[in-house]
């Protein structure tokens, strides 16, 4: 993710220059960052955990939304999440403005797992309505899940060696065969 040599907007105008653009970025505090482009595994477990989301939704009020969507945190940052899921019944009326999912997973890849650990991650705990955040590597098959509890802390539940990615916030169960469905498995070990 690297900046993008624009000047500093506000979200309004940010807004207005993004539906323009033929490539994504993210904005915060009046800076533009363009989106990097994913790999193919990268698309793939996007596909796999849209599908067996959408899957474990089905017959509830809630919705999951892939990369292509934005959702804003307070007046000064909007960010393209992997994927997630809202209830919020503003939010599934948006045609382009989301602003309170409640669980949200990132895919990485060796140049957004940095970010996506740190900075990306303090951003979204900003939004009051988020319950989970899911972090998968598909090179090293690693699931890390951030649930917050009931004194508003995050809490890590390591999913890396179970059988199943858990979304305990939208109680969907998948299992880890089908998140990685079409992925190699790594090297093994020598």
């Amino acid at each position: 993710m690297s900046a993008v040599l624009v000047p500093r907007m506000t979200l309004a105008d940010y807004l207005a220059w993004e539906n323009e653009q033929p490539e994504r970025h993210e904005f915060h505090r009046g800076e533009i960052f363009a989106m990097v482009g994913a790999r193919r595994v990268h698309g793939r477990v996007v596909s796999n955990l849209n599908r067996r989301l959408a899957e474990a939704l089905d017959g509830s009020f809630c919705q999951v939304f892939t990369e292509g969507m934005k959702v804003q945190i307070a007046e000064d940052t909007v960010l393209y999440p992997d994927l997630f899921v809202t209830c919020d019944r503003a939010d599934l009326s948006t045609e382009m403005i989301f602003r309170a999912p409640l669980l949200v997973i990132e895919v990485l890849s060796p140049s957004t797992q940095a970010y996506n650990r740190s900075k990306k991650f303090a951003l979204y705990r900003r939004i009051e309505a988020l319950r989970e955040y899911i972090l998968v590597d598909p090179d090293t098959r690693r699931v890390e899940g951030f649930r917050r509890n009931e004194q508003s802390q995050w809490v890590l539940h390591d999913m890396s060696d179970g059988d199943t990615l858990e979304a305990a916030s939208v109680g969907a169960r998948i299992a880890l065969a089908e998140v990685f469905d079409g992925v190699d498995p790594p090297p093994a070990a020598a």
